[in-house]
């Protein structure tokens, strides 16, 4: 009776063996992923772009080794896919708002988010006061500062230590590891994190804040300094396009409903002032972090991730962009571009 073993590097490989354990004369059929196959190609065409700089008004992330590049997708049924550099770890900064926002969604539903904070995208920079000002707290949106602080304040919990608790849980759960602290980064933001303080007190002097504004921006803080690499954060990415199931855990994270409005809110207001280029050109919902990584969910496929700490003038990684897109251009997968039928 025929053997047949498998074994995956860069790529399936077959082998057919007889009888006698001697592997039979012939041509070996090599059959690569083209999951694999997109990620090397990407990888290929953007590991020499020099566009870009370090964030550094967080002084910590200007030194940053800036020449950390990787790519890495993992599928809804738990395959990973990756080139580069797979273990060194950035801070995850804005991309941990997205699983804040899950937690916030599972405990008290859409209805709640959409009241107390809003959906809609603000047209405005990121950390803006102005946005805050024009809507008297109202429609500031959960992925930018203001509506992330006031998002972390709704988190249930009796006190800062239980706030905390649930967060570091979710984001953990969706990496399907313990994550940590980048204790550096945390402590060169928290001393110098002025804005997004007069930004909770604003919010706070309009009702839009439900705990503590002080204590809401240190935990902010905080979850935004949480240490991941590009496994992490593609198997973050893919828990969502598996409906809120851990494709590697194999634990329900949050419900199919939960991971649908948050892929909703990353779709319009994920990649800060360029969100809507962003959909032009990928079509996927998406996520940025200004500490170099990348998310984006093609759901019920995979989540994929991609990590180059040099950002363009809107924060978000150049390298990381540009391998986003040209794996979903390669795949096929941006949800806009349908095949016509012509018969």
């Amino acid at each position: 009776m025929k053997r047949i073993f498998s074994l995956l590097i860069a790529g399936v490989f077959f082998l057919t063996w007889n009888a006698s354990g001697q592997a039979k004369k012939g041509k070996t059929e090599v059959v690569i992923s083209p999951y694999q196959l997109a990620v090397d190609h990407a990888f290929e065409k953007c590991k020499d772009i020099k566009e870009g700089k370090n964030a550094d008004y967080i002084k910590e992330l200007a030194s940053v080794d800036s020449n950390i590049f990787g790519i890495c997708i993992v599928t809804v049924d738990g395959q990973v896919f990756y080139k580069g550099d797979l273990d060194s770890r950035v801070s995850i900064q804005s991309i941990s708002k997205v699983f804040t926002l899950a937690r916030v969604l599972e405990e008290q539903g859409p209805k709640a988010v959409m009241d107390k904070i809003g959906v809609d995208a603000t047209g405005l920079r990121f950390n803006s006061i102005i946005a805050i000002e024009l809507q008297k707290g109202k429609e500031i949106n959960p992925l930018v500062n203001p509506g992330a602080i006031a998002t972390t304040s709704l988190v249930a919990g009796a006190d800062s230590a239980a706030k905390w608790k649930s967060i570091i849980q979710i984001q953990s759960e969706f990496a399907g590891r313990p994550l940590d602290i980048n204790r550096p980064v945390y402590i060169s933001e928290a001393g110098d994190n002025l804005r997004n303080q007069a930004i909770a007190h604003l919010l706070f002097a309009y009702n839009r804040m439900y705990f503590d504004p002080v204590q809401s921006t240190d935990i902010y803080t905080k979850q935004c300094a949480l240490n991941v690499n590009t496994r992490d954060l593609a198997t973050m990415a893919a828990t969502l396009a598996n409906g809120g199931f851990n494709p590697v855990t194999k634990k329900k994270v949050v419900s199919p409903e939960t991971a649908a409005f948050t892929l909703s809110v990353m779709a319009t207001a994920g990649l800060y002032d360029d969100s809507g280029q962003w959909l032009f050109a990928v079509g996927l919902p998406g996520k940025s972090g200004v500490g170099g990584g990348i998310i984006a969910v093609c759901p019920g496929k995979f989540g994929i991730a991609a990590i180059s700490p040099p950002l363009n003038e809107a924060g978000n990684s150049v390298k990381a962009q540009r391998a986003i897109f040209e794996v979903s251009r390669e795949l096929k997968v941006n949800p806009y571009l349908v095949e016509p039928r012509t018969k």
